[in-house]
């Protein structure tokens, strides 16, 4: 039973989800705010639900030596150190759905409150003044909003803006022409954005291409009187270039609830004329606080019970259904990238995964997961599909991928190919109707190969005798052969031998194969059949 610590506050409802999918949950909500504690016990869960009191730092990932995953009930994971997170193969969940809707709902109310100048108009009501005329605000209706980034959250302000009866125009460089028409919005490129806008709203992540999205530069582009809101990420507007434009009227006004120093203090933007300021509540509301711990921990007792990947950060997604269908791939994935890792000695410099057929309309990503890890089990042993990549990005691996339509006598297959400075080396496989992976070809010869645990790969020259001196030598060494394949390049060319057998072969049983001279190479395999 797999056992999961909740470290912040989640609501009873999640805490039940966990014990009713059958999971051991110990649920410490205060845990979180005592590092030294927190460290102590790490090591016994398999699972770590958290908010954002919860630091999962490099010295706490290096107490997690059973950890799998780690679920941030929310859309921030600056709490978590992915890079190390990743390099233990831990998986890092977030929840970017389950606010959404709260938040795109604080952005249109700060447009709202900065259209009408509200909180002023309200802070002087209560000090005893009537100051009707002071606060001369704009109406929304036919106005141009100006939408960065429209994804979750942007479409939902983009459909909100709209029942506002305001023109919505978009920058974002993946929102396609159909979604653009789907959502009824003008796509733009960013200067023309900037030029059109009354109202400019934000919600891209935090990037290295959108950092300061909004620099000095971009903000002299802007229409004047614009309004700006940012209810997404800190940094991605120069908040004294904007402080600077709003006091010289460029900008009339401006609503933020996301500063680049959190929790902010002190800012540039503080006690100006007609800027609404708030302390990061996109996503404080009780219905986004419920669903975001709900989400979190559906999608951690799914991934702990099925293997289902939803919402990773370091991990392609898999769904329940692609999982039940794609696991015996993922697991031949595994299988191939194993068998090039042990037959290579010399450092692999590129990996190159060709999906034919069925298989090359899979989630790919996964898949190549799968390779990369099955190559990198031999330099580390407890490499997994997250960690891998890490490692393989470390050591300056190129991946590639190729995919393609059925071209041979297989629904599906999948070949690997890693090279080094010497060589490359080659092996194809596939997944039969009974779910078991077989191996289809080595070195470019054609082969059907079961694979299993223990296995014995020989090459030679195609001569008479093989066959009788691999029988001889494992029969005379008590060595059981559950299938033998063989197969040649052509006649008298290379010959290539795979035995499949019950027990791990002793060195000294090779060694007296090799000592025949008939063998050009003589290597035991091993394959994790879990």
């Amino acid at each position: 039973m797999p056992k999961v610590l909740i470290s912040d506050a989640l609501s009873d409802a999640a805490v039940q989800i966990f014990r009713d999918r059958g999971i051991d949950v110990d649920f410490q909500p205060q845990l979180g705010k005592d590092k030294e504690a927190l460290a102590a016990i790490i090591g016994n869960y398999d699972g770590l639900a958290i908010r954002s009191a919860t630091k999962a730092t490099e010295k706490l990932i290096a107490e997690a030596t059973n950890l799998k995953v780690i679920g941030r009930a929310g859309i921030g994971v600056d709490n978590v150190d992915i890079p190390a997170a990743s390099k233990k193969g831990i998986i890092v969940m977030n929840t970017p759905f389950g606010n959404s809707i709260t938040t795109a709902e604080h952005a249109i109310s700060l447009m709202l409150a900065v259209a009408r100048q509200i909180p002023e108009a309200n802070a002087s009501t209560h000090a005893g003044k009537w100051e009707k005329s002071r606060f001369m605000g704009v109406e929304l209706t036919g106005k141009t909003l100006g939408v960065i980034g429209a994804g979750n959250i942007g479409s939902i302000v983009i459909d909100r803006a709209r029942g506002l009866r305001m023109k919505v125009v978009a920058y974002d460089p993946f929102l396609s022409e159909e979604r653009a028409t789907e959502l009824g919005v003008e796509k733009l490129e960013l200067d023309a954005l900037l030029a059109r806008a009354d109202f400019i709203t934000m919600h891209v992540p935090l990037t290295d291409q959108t950092r300061n999205i909004l620099s000095r530069e971009n903000i002299a582009k802007l229409k004047p009187g614009v309004r700006i809101i940012n209810c997404a990420r800190g940094g991605l507007v120069d908040e004294e270039a904007l402080a600077d434009a709003i006091k010289s009227g460029h900008v009339a006004g401006a609503a933020f609830d996301v500063f680049a120093e959190e929790p902010a203090t002190e800012s540039p933007l503080f006690n100006l004329p007609n800027v609404v300021v708030t302390p990061h509540l996109g996503a404080a509301t009780t219905e986004a606080q419920e669903n975001v711990a709900l989400q979190v921990a559906e999608q951690m007792s799914d991934y702990l019970l099925t293997g289902a990947v939803t919402n990773a950060i370091n991990m392609p997604s898999i769904s329940a259904e692609e999982a039940k269908v794609m696991g015996p791939w993922v697991a031949l994935a595994g299988h191939l990238g194993n068998f090039v890792g042990q037959m290579t000695d010399e450092p692999i410099t590129a990996i190159n995964v060709l999906y034919d057929g069925q298989v090359s309309g899979m989630n790919l990503q996964a898949l190549n997961c799968s390779v990369i890890a099955g190559i990198m089990r031999k330099v580390n042993p407890d490499v997994n599909m997250v960690s891998a990549p890490v490692i393989a990005k470390e050591r300056g691996i190129k991946i590639s991928t190729t995919r393609q339509d059925q071209s041979g006598a297989f629904e599906g297959y999948i070949k690997v190919t890693a090279v080094t400075a010497q060589r490359e080396r080659s092996v194809a496989g596939t997944v039969f109707s009974d779910g078991k992976p077989r191996f289809i070809q080595i070195k470019g010869i054609n082969i059907d190969a079961e694979i299993g645990q223990h296995m014995v790969y020989t090459t030679n020259d195609d001569v008479p005798g093989i066959i009788g001196l691999l029988g001889q030598t494992m029969g005379d060494n008590d060595v059981n052969i559950a299938n033998f394949t063989l197969g040649r390049s052509a006649k008298n060319g290379e010959a290539i031998a795979i035995l499949y057998v019950d027990d791990a072969v002793p060195e000294k049983t090779l060694d007296k194969l090799r000592a025949t001279g008939k063998f050009n190479q003589v290597k035991a395999l091993e394959f994790d059949m879990a």
